[in-house]
């Protein structure tokens, strides 16, 4: 880190939107300061998926960044993924993180208030997640899931990632909740 770059920044989490090319996924690698890439399958066969994630990891990962693949450890761990988002109860989350702990970093998402929050929290997964893939695609970010990410930043320890919004200025908003990551697509 040099300087110029402030120690409490909002980082960049890409999530790979449906029907994107690799190519154009790892040319969004030269856009700022990605912290990591979400790779969810979006519809696409586990074989398709597979190969898809193949292509992007190591580049990815030469580049510094960390891959997480949404929902399928198996695929995460042949991939040789950096680690697992899970939407997930409390139970089977821990049960997750039991299994791939040492292994990759496990993430959730899902909480939808902050009682689900605070459970999926307890488990102590690498990150918190607040949005869901896929349907936060309007311009602004989604108003539950700043004021969760600002409410989990202030009093949690644990990480969180906020959805932004579409428009590139809803980054702002998200970086204000004090989240350490804002995701987009």
């Amino acid at each position: 880190m040099n300087d110029l770059t402030p120690p409490n920044r909002c980082r960049i989490v890409l999530i790979a939107p449906p029907l994107v090319p690799a190519e154009h996924i790892c040319a969004a690698f030269e856009g700022g300061d990605v912290a990591s890439l979400i790779l969810p399958n979006n519809g696409m066969d586990d074989a398709s998926f597979q190969a898809f994630a193949e292509r992007i990891v190591p580049i990815a990962q030469g580049a510094g960044i960390a891959v997480i693949i949404a929902g399928d450890s198996r695929i995460a761990g042949r991939v040789q993924a950096d680690g697992i988002h899970v939407e997930a109860k409390p139970r089977d989350l821990a049960e997750t993180i039991e299994r791939l702990a040492g292994k990759m970093m496990v993430g959730a998402g899902g909480a939808k208030t902050r009682d689900e929050a605070l459970e999926l929290g307890e488990e102590r997964p690498d990150y918190m997640f607040f949005g869901r893939f896929g349907y936060d695609n309007k311009p602004e970010p989604h108003h539950r899931n700043l004021a969760l990410g600002e409410w989990w930043a202030e009093m949690i320890s644990i990480p969180c990632i906020v959805m932004g919004g579409s428009e590139l200025a809803s980054v702002e908003a998200v970086a204000a909740t004090g989240a350490e990551f804002v995701a987009l697509s």
